[in-house]
């Protein structure tokens, strides 16, 4: 299910009160406002750093930063 309309996008007040370019909260919308600008999302171990463009506007930052290493099969010698 979706989040209602007339309740607005979710997204963490304090990140935005403190202007600061780390966010923690992953389910948070982004907004217009954060266009052009190079933020640094958690992921849960470490920070990684999104550069927002217009296509992003509207959806979640935790929809684009990666949680997970890819699977690679090491090689035997």
């Amino acid at each position: 299910m979706s989040r209602s309309k007339w309740k607005g996008p979710f997204i963490n007040k304090k990140s935005l009160l403190k202007n600061s370019l780390k966010i923690k909260s992953r389910n948070s919308t982004i907004l217009p406002q954060f266009v052009n600008y190079k933020l640094k999302v958690h992921n849960g171990l470490c920070f990684s750093e999104l550069l927002v463009i217009d296509e992003m506007v509207g959806h979640k930052f935790g929809e684009l930063i990666a949680t997970r290493k890819s699977f690679f099969f090491k090689k035997n010698k």
